[in-house]
């Protein structure tokens, strides 16, 4: 009996078969979410006693900056006297800076009297002429007009020899509190050089 005209070859069924087993597995494949990487394990963390010792070299950096900022560059000390008042008052905080000493007139500066520290006012530097009358404080022969001062200015019995020129690195200075103020009226001029420098800001600590 002959086959079916249609009939399927047997050959070609078998090879049908094959490419469809073998395209099932790509579309499982094609089908199935991509994998992630796998994400890098972190890094070993450091011990605690090295934690604690970076921590403490940090302070101590800190510290060890500050103590050349203030040793070389800048002065820190607490006012103890009233006569810079009302400028700079007893228990103030005092900031100067070492390296600026090119003083003109009304600059305030830091200088020390018989071992204590003090912050006095600049009234005249280099080749000025100073002398206190009855009319108060003259400069080169002219009356100074001081806004800021709130106090006559007057010359102490047996203290410093006026009139007086300047010569060159010299000031001579003032309190802002001329009533009893210790300053050059006291120790005549002043030696820039043997200033400490000068004042850069002032912090209260009582009343304002």
């Amino acid at each position: 009996m002959k086959s079916p005209k249609h009939a399927s070859n047997p050959r070609r069924l078998s090879w049908e078969l094959l490419q469809e087993s073998a395209t099932v597995p790509e579309l499982r494949r094609s089908r199935e979410p991509p994998q992630e990487p796998e994400a890098d394990a972190p890094p070993p963390q450091p011990p605690l006693w090295m934690e604690v010792l970076l921590l403490f070299g940090k302070i101590a950096a800190i510290c060890l900056a500050f103590l050349l900022l203030f040793t070389f560059l800048f002065g820190l000390y607490r006012n103890a006297d009233a006569d810079m008042t009302p400028a700079v008052k007893d228990g103030d905080l005092v900031i100067f800076y070492r390296l600026d000493k090119r003083y003109i007139a009304g600059d305030a500066l830091v200088l020390e009297f018989e071992g204590k520290k003090q912050v006095r006012r600049v009234v005249a530097t280099a080749g000025d002429t100073v002398d206190i009358t009855e009319e108060g404080l003259i400069i080169n022969g002219a009356i100074q007009q001081e806004p800021d001062i709130y106090f006559s200015t007057h010359r102490y019995e047996g203290g410093a020899e006026l009139p007086i020129t300047l010569g060159e690195g010299q000031v001579f200075v003032l309190g802002d509190h001329r009533t009893n103020a210790t300053d050059g009226r006291i120790y005549g001029v002043v030696e820039i050089r043997d200033t400490l420098g000068k004042v850069m800001a002032v912090f209260r600590r009582r009343g304002i």
